[in-house]
C-alpha cells in the first residue's frame, strides 16, 4: 500500500539551511572565531533594556497588542519613515511584525499566488527565496555582476519578466554582498514596475549602516509607485536587537488588511515587550546607531586589509552597506562552497557562511560578517593565514 508523506511537497523540497547547519556545526567545536553570524555583538543598549523592564514592572506587556501593533509605536514609525526614508505615511499604513523576516513572509503571502513568478537577485538573502517557495510561487534569479561591484543591471530584470512574473523582491544594502542598490537603479526598478503592473517588496534591514558617502535609498519614497510596493524594516540590525524579533512593514493603507490576514495567522501580534522596546528605540537617543555604523566601518576596513593578505586565496568587492561582505574562493576547492566552509571549521576553527547559500550565483563565495570585535577578525585571519601558508606541511 503506497503511504501518504506526512510532509508536503512544497516543504521538503526546499533544501536544508547552510546558514543554520553552520551553526550546527559550529557548537560541536571549541574556540570557534565566527565571522558567519549576522548577529551583533555589542548588545541591546541600555536605554531599551531598561524601557522594556519598565514596561514589565508597569503590567503593560501581559497581554496581546492589538494586531498591526501598538498606536503610540505605529506614530513613531510614521514620524522616522519620513525623517529617514523621505516617505509620508500615516499609521493605518503601518503593521508590526516579528522581525523583519515575518512582514516579508506575510507580504510574499498576501501577494503570490501559486505559480506566480517572483524575481530575486541572486546573491540574495537565502530566505526571501524558500519565503517565495512556500508561497508556492517560483523564484526567477537574476545575477549581481561582481565584475561590476555586485551591481544589479536592469537590463537582466527586464528580459526576466513574463506574463507569469507578480513581484520583485530584494534587499538594499544586499545581505550578503553589502552592495547599496543606487537610486538611479530603483527609479528605473520603479518604472518597470509601473509598465507591468508588478509588486515589489523590499528588506531595507540594514539602511543605516552604509558607508563611503554613500546613501540609502527607499523605493516607496517614489510617489507613482507607492501603490505597487511593500517596504519592510526591523529594529533588529539598527538597534542590535536580534532576539527581540521586532520589525514592521509599510504599503498603502488598503493593502494593511489583506497583509494582516497571513500576519494574524502566522503570530497574532509582535511581541509585546519587543514593542515598548522598539518604541523607545525610536524616541530615544540615537547616538547607537552612529556608533555602530562608526564600528561596522572600522571592521569593514581592518576585514579588507586582512584579506589583501590573502589575495591568492580570496578575492572580493569591497561592500558599501551592511556588516557583511561577500569574498570569491579562488582556490579549486572553493568550487564547492559548503564543503570549503566545513573544512575551514574543522581544520582552523572559523566559522564562515557557505555562498552556496545565497542563491546560484553564490557558488564559489563565502559570506563574512564584520559586526563583531576587530579581535575577533584579527584571530579568524590569524588562523586562516596559519592554516592556508602551513597547511603543505601539516597536511
Amino acid at each position: 500500500m503506497n503511504r501518504k508523506s506526512l510532509i508536503s511537497k512544497r516543504v521538503s523540497s526546499i533544501s536544508k539551511s547552510a546558514i543554520h547547519e553552520m551553526t550546527r556545526l559550529s557548537k560541536e567545536i571549541e574556540d570557534v572565531a565566527f565571522l558567519s553570524w549576522a548577529k551583533p555583538t555589542s548588545g541591546t543598549p541600555k536605554h531599551i533594556n531598561k524601557a522594556a523592564i519598565e514596561a514589565i514592572e508597569k503590567g503593560l506587556v501581559g497581554g496581546y497588542s492589538p494586531s498591526d501593533g501598538l498606536l503610540e509605536l505605529r506614530n513613531e514609525i510614521v514620524k522616522k519613515l519620513e525623517r529617514d526614508n523621505n516617505i509620508i505615511a500615516n499609521p493605518n499604513q503601518i503593521l508590526v511584525t516579528v522581525g523583519a523576516i515575518e512582514g516579508i513572509a506575510s507580504a510574499v503571502m498576501a501577494t503570490v499566488d501559486p505559480g506566480d513568478e517572483v524575481i530575486v537577485p541572486s546573491p540574495t538573502y537565502s530566505t526571501h527565496v524558500r519565503q517565495v517557495l512556500l508561497a508556492s510561487g517560483k523564484p526567477v534569479f537574476v545575477p549581481l555582476h561582481e565584475e561590476d561591484k555586485f551591481a544589479l543591471h536592469i537590463e537582466d530584470i527586464k528580459k526576466a519578466i513574463t506574463s507569469k512574473t507578480k513581484a520583485i523582491l530584494f534587499c538594499s544594502p544586499n545581505n550578503p554582498t553589502g552592495t547599496i542598490f543606487p537610486e538611479e537603479t530603483l527609479r528605473e526598478i520603479a518604472q518597470i514596475t509601473i509598465e507591468n503592473n508588478l509588486v515589489i517588496i523590499t528588506d531595507e534591514a540594514y539602511e543605516y549602516f552604509v558607508y563611503d558617502g554613500n546613501k540609502h535609498f527607499s523605493i516607496a519614497s517614489i510617489p507613482e509607485v507607492q501603490n505597487n510596493v511593500i517596504s519592510c524594516y526591523t529594529f533588529t540590525k539598527t538597534y542590535a536587537m536580534t532576539g527581540w524579533r521586532i520589525g514592521y512593514l509599510h504599503a498603502q493603507e488598503a493593502v494593511i488588511p489583506q497583509i494582516k490576514k497571513a500576519h494574524i495567522p502566522f503570530a497574532i501580534c509582535a511581541p509585546v515587550i519587543s514593542q515598548y522596546a522598539a518604541l523607545e528605540a525610536l524616541k530615544g537617543s540615537q547616538d547607537c546607531v552612529k556608533e555602530f555604523r562608526d564600528h561596522y566601518k572600522s571592521a569593514r576596513d581592518l576585514m579588507c586589509e586582512r584579506l589583501d593578505q590573502l589575495e591568492d586565496i580570496f578575492s572580493y568587492v569591497k561592500p558599501t552597506g551592511s556588516y557583511l561582505m561577500f569574498p570569491k574562493i579562488l582556490l579549486d576547492e572553493g568550487k564547492d562552497s559548503m564543503k570549503f566552509c566545513v573544512n575551514l571549521l574543522q581544520k582552523a576553527k572559523v566559522s564562515t557562511t557557505p555562498g552556496i547559500a545565497f542563491g546560484p550565483t553564490g557558488e564559489s563565495h563565502l559570506r563574512l560578517s564584520f559586526c563583531v570585535d576587530e579581535d575577533m577578525i584579527n584571530t579568524a585571519f590569524d588562523r586562516m593565514e596559519k592554516y592556508y601558508y602551513n597547511r603543505g606541511r601539516n597536511d
